[in-house]
């Protein structure tokens, strides 16, 4: 419900550092809240898309292309303009397994460790467009590997059914 008011503008609006109002292919970004604006090093912002069919990697094919992309360059030209940190300076993934289940792509400074920023479970935006738009049923038939913490509902489901 939170990225949903985020969306229809009933939480957070005051937030928002771009927004491409696409219904298809435009996103919302924001700082995350993790992160309180004061300096550079731990920049994190996150870009929410305005679709709510498209849940996680998985579900990504070409036909989400123009999406992506708008969301790499578009992201970048806004971080560079409200803060003057470039392309070059930036991290830009998504994480496989989410932590929620809305499209969502993270944006953070390069030096900075963020949570879920590990190999494990992030997946840069420039590679997962660049496989999209070699076969684009790449996430649907891909395995990934990710990791879990001990204490994470989905660990515990894995035990239970005896494949950990």
């Amino acid at each position: 419900q939170w990225v949903y008011n985020i969306l229809e503008k009933k939480a957070e609006a005051d937030r928002i550092i771009h927004e491409n109002p696409d219904p298809c292919n435009g996103f919302v970004l924001l700082p995350d809240l993790k992160w309180n604006q004061n300096q550079l090093d731990d920049l994190y912002l996150i870009a929410l898309i305005h679709r709510r069919d498209i849940k996680s990697l998985r579900d990504l094919t070409a036909e989400h292309l123009p999406l992506m992309r708008n969301i790499l360059q578009e992201g970048q030209e806004a971080i560079m303009k409200r803060f003057g940190v470039p392309a070059s300076r930036l991290r830009i993934y998504l994480h496989y397994q989410p932590s929620y289940y809305h499209l969502h792509v993270h944006f953070t400074a390069v030096g900075y460790e963020a949570p879920g920023s590990s190999v494990e479970r992030a997946h840069l935006l420039a590679d997962v467009i660049d496989n999209v738009a070699t076969d684009s049923t790449y996430y649907q038939n891909r395995a990934l590997t990710f990791a879990l913490r001990a204490d994470e509902p989905l660990f515990k489901k894995f035990q239970e059914a005896g494949r950990v």
